[in-house]
């Protein structure tokens, strides 16, 4: 081993990778793996059925049980606490414990609690002291107790694009515009407008000014608000959205950047691509999304897992339009 004990560590386990440090009072057991230039800080216990990958840390005052599973570049805050056994009593094991899997660069905050058997998806911010009872999706953000979907992370953000849309709903357009927005070639349109007397009326032409003719379309309405619709990418269907009432939030991942509009207009749609992960969430209670798709229903052309999502981007070439 070229790992970095201290000497007031207890390091039972010989799986222990290059560069990493193990700080005083730590204590890992003989079955454990840790990866490569990883951090566990004072206090900290491992078990015998405990996968770490490279680059993680864990801070002071951790327990990682048996079933924990850490990919690379986690990050756990102090006392955060990890649990196997959704109903434990005391000298009663089950015959398996229960795996929890925490993907790859998520990070979860100081004294959050992970319940067992649960996965914790890509890029994942877990808050401080918040209580996760069930599967959180990759790149959400989630507190409170119960945990729920605050936001997603994105690298991009919309405001001038958001300031754009306040202004289209306060002018009567006769046209339509097209903005372009930094994932793939996902776009927002803003349709055209009539405004008078009798109320208002938002108009726009398949083919000619919308970029795909569609043979399919869905309504989701009645979501409770906590939520989350989507989560999926399609290989070659196209979406087009449009909340015809109330408000929603549409999140665009193309594998590398992603972007965050949220529609509260019926004269505002989103263009979704093939080969982009949507997702949507906090509705609002009387939100009505309305879904064009340019294809029939086809299980086989769904991506439902966004760990296969990004393989699939590195493994089969796209249609430059579409990309």
């Amino acid at each position: 081993m070229n790992a970095i004990i201290h000497p007031q560590a207890l390091c039972e386990s010989e799986n222990v990778g290059e560069g990493t440090r193990v700080w005083a009072f730590a204590h890992i057991l003989p079955g454990a793996k840790i990866g490569k230039d990883c951090n566990i800080c004072d206090g900290v216990f491992i078990e015998n059925d405990v996968v770490v990958g490279d680059r993680v840390t864990v801070k002071c005052g951790v327990q990682l049980w048996d079933g924990v599973r850490l990919e690379s570049d986690v990050f756990v805050g102090p006392n955060a606490t990890f649990t196997n056994d959704r109903f434990p009593r005391s000298k009663v094991y089950p015959e398996e414990f229960a795996k929890t899997l925490v993907r790859e660069r998520t990070s979860i905050g100081a004294n959050a609690t992970i319940l067992p058997g649960i996965e914790i998806g890509e890029g994942a911010m877990v808050g401080a002291g918040a209580v996760v009872t069930r599967s959180v999706p990759p790149n959400a953000i989630v507190v409170g107790n119960p945990a729920h979907i605050s936001g997603y992370v994105t690298e991009t953000v919309s405001a001038a694009i958001e300031k754009r849309i306040l202004r289209a709903r306060n002018i009567a357009s006769t046209g339509y515009r097209r903005i372009d927005l930094s994932v793939g070639s996902a776009a927002l349109y803003e349709m055209r407008v009539v405004r008078d007397l009798r109320g208002e009326l938002s108009v726009a032409e398949f083919e000619k000014e919308l970029p795909f003719v569609p043979k399919r379309y869905f309504l989701i309405y009645n979501v409770p608000s906590r939520e989350v619709r989507g989560e999926h990418a399609h290989k070659k269907c196209h979406q087009f959205l449009v909340c015809i009432k109330g408000s929603c939030n549409v999140l665009l991942d193309d594998g590398n950047s992603r972007d965050e509009i949220r529609l509260d207009s019926p004269h505002i749609g989103v263009h979704m691509p093939p080969r982009i992960w949507g997702t949507q969430y906090r509705y609002s209670p009387d939100a009505i999304l309305l879904v064009f798709a340019s294809e029939p229903y086809d299980a086989q052309d769904y991506i439902r897992s966004y760990g296969e999502f990004r393989s699939y981007l590195k493994t089969v070439p796209g249609d430059p339009q579409d990309i």
